[in-house]
Formats: structure tokens, sequence, C-alpha cells
């Protein structure tokens, strides 16, 4: 199904784990994909750019209209998780949090909105089920993903007449790099993720394609009537309550 075919799609942190997975499903489907993040990426056409520098999201988004004409698709991908108690996190490292994680999506939404309104494209932001919950020493991480989860809702209300849509995808528990090299440092990396699995519905843990079929279908016109929405992938585990 080539749903894609004549679009341009901007993924950031499409380099690895599940924006390397949306960025190859988008492709897939016939966009053409550029991807954004420290570093080159030889599977697309990559830029390199430090989503911390404010300067960075008119550069990108300049650079993927410069080379393919306009942008139907942007989706709002890379982050970072960093772990403390709330006492424990500098002012700095605090700032850095919600820079790449809500800054960086509000500057390249901002960049991209005028080439958007053009072709009435749409945009996806990766958000994550800590944007509903919350995991232990994770205060940057769920404060940032709760206002890119509110900041989606924003953007659908303030733009939808101009034919933009803005949902999000909030994942739950994916089998990204990261997260199996978490595992694997466990004592005992087989039980360790057989419990992960266990708490979750569909006995299983996600992968970076559970998402990215989401992300695709959200960026479809299949979704033509779908916006300001949070959708949670995360295989039923916020459905579930713990035992009494």
């Amino acid at each position: 199904m080539m749903r894609f075919e004549g679009k341009t799609a901007l993924v950031t942190g499409g380099r690895s784990g599940i924006g390397r997975a949306i960025a190859e499903r988008l492709q897939y489907e016939g966009a053409r994909v550029f991807t954004a993040q420290r570093g080159a990426d030889p599977r697309f056409e990559g830029i390199e750019a430090d989503l911390g520098d404010p300067d960075s999201p008119d550069q990108i988004v300049s650079s993927v209209v410069d080379r393919a004409g306009h942008l139907d698709i942007l989706v709002n991908n890379a982050g970072m998780m960093q772990e403390a108690l709330v006492e424990d996190i500098g002012l700095e490292d605090w700032q850095r949090n919600l820079t790449v994680n809500l800054t960086a999506p509000f500057l390249l939404t901002k960049a991209a909105l005028p080439h958007l309104r053009q072709t009435r494209g749409n945009i996806v932001n990766i958000g994550s089920i800590e944007g509903l919950g919350s995991n232990p020493r994770h205060a940057a991480y769920c404060a940032s993903k709760a206002g890119l989860h509110g900041f989606t809702r924003a953007v659908a209300v303030d733009h939808g007449a101009e034919g933009i849509r803005c949902n999000a995808v909030a994942p739950g528990w994916i089998d990204t790099e990261l997260n199996m090299e978490f595992i694997a440092s466990m004592p005992d990396p087989d039980a360790f993720g057989q419990e992960i699995g266990r708490i979750h519905p569909v006995a299983r843990t996600g992968s970076p394609d559970d998402v990215a079929a989401l992300v695709a279908f959200l960026s479809s016109d299949d979704a033509a009537f779908i916006t300001g929405q949070i959708y949670t992938v995360d295989g039923g585990r916020m459905a579930k309550l713990s035992l009494p």
C-alpha cells in the first residue's frame, strides 16, 4: 500500500529504535524520508543536528524543504530520559530534558507550520505512557511528555481549520536497543524479560514496528477525521490494575 507516494516526511531521531521503524514504515509506503539527529544516517536522507540547540529546528525544516520542495509529515520522535529524584535534579539537567523533549518539538512545529499549511499536512508527536503515569525517578521525563501531550491538543485545536492534524502516540515498554541493553544488564536477564512481559495483558513487550504502524495510520488520509488525540501503544499495560 503506497499511502505516502509523493509525500515528504521528517522524522527526528530516525536513526535508531522507534524512530528508525517509523522512517522505514513511511518509506516503505512511498514517502521520501528525512531524519534529523546527532550524527549521520546512512539509511535515509539524514540531517545532522543537535536538537538541544534552539537554532536547529529552523535549519532542519529549511534543509528538508530546500531539498524536497515541500513537507507533508512531521514526526517529533527524538527524546531523552534521565533518572533522578526531584531533589537531585539540577536546573541545567531539568532544562535539558525539557529542551529536547518539549521545546524542540515546539520549535520544529513552529518552523514546519507554514509548509504543512500548504500541503495540508500533519504532525505526530511521540509521547509516552509516562505522560499519563510515572515510573520512579522520572520526574523530568514525565513532565516533558505530559507537556508534549498537551501541546499536541493545542496545535490540533489552533490549526485544524487550516487542514493540519496533530496527534500523539504514547508508547509503553518497547524493545528498543536501549531497553534490550537494560534487560541484559540485569542479574537474570531471562527472568526479568519474562516478568516485564507478564505485566502486559497481551503477554509480551512491544516492538518498534508496533509504534510505527500506528504512526503511519495517523499520518495517512485514513485518519483524516482524527486530530488532537493521544493513543497509547502499551499492550494494555495502563489498563491493567495491580493485584490488591
